[in-house]
């Protein structure tokens, strides 16, 4: 999908978009050195994210730059050492896991003027799963239920219901619908495992 691309001079930032930045920094800080599962802890998370659905988690620690561009649904898991760079806007949809060390990156400098970042919005759908250190770049959808395979690099959008692994993440296979054979009452899960749609029956 094409997405316009935002342009932003970072040398020319206001005052207010300066001390936004600051206090964010220190927040991030703050909640990377406190106790889990404390009131204090969730306040700061809630703080940081303040687009949040209920039964949301992100573990600290994590980078955020410019988080107040991050919109999380309901009930996504954000595992430790994610690195947001959100300038471009990061949408993570609802029951959406990602995994540790995690990189969404929606945006990237200019090759000339390098104090111009490109901006393009990065789009995790409903039900996705990022593997363990991949890595999102600007502009990329996730579609829903699809899978980013552990250490993949993601440099186009990914398709509903598919698995894509490597770098750059290529297509690896559809993923089955969760479905029950009435003969033998093995699931797609176990099907998925072996490189099957069907038990044949």
């Amino acid at each position: 999908m094409n997405v316009e691309e935002i342009r932003i001079d970072v040398s020319r930032q206001t005052q207010q978009e300066l001390d936004l930045a600051n206090k964010q920094a220190q927040l991030v800080f703050k909640f990377n050195h406190t106790m889990p599962g404390t009131a204090e802890y969730d306040e700061l998370m809630h703080s940081i994210f303040p687009v949040m659905g209920e039964g949301s988690r992100v573990s600290a620690p994590v980078t955020a730059v410019r988080p107040h561009k991050v919109k999380i649904g309901r009930n996504v898991i954000v595992m430790p050492g994610c690195l947001m760079m959100s300038a471009g806007g990061i949408i993570i949809d609802d029951g959406a896991m990602i995994a540790a060390n995690v990189q969404l990156i929606s945006n990237n400098h200019d090759l000339y003027e390098r104090q111009i970042i490109t901006c393009k919005p990065v789009h995790v759908g409903k039900n996705a799963w990022i593997g363990a250190g991949a890595t999102l770049l600007p502009g990329v959808t996730i579609g829903e239920n699809a899978v980013v395979g552990a250490g993949s690099v993601v440099t186009r959008d990914v398709e509903p219901d598919t698995i894509v692994a490597g770098n750059p993440a290529k297509f690896i296979k559809r993923i089955p619908s969760k479905s029950y054979c009435s003969m033998c009452q093995d699931d797609a899960d176990g099907l998925v495992q072996l490189g099957l749609d069907s038990c044949g029956d």
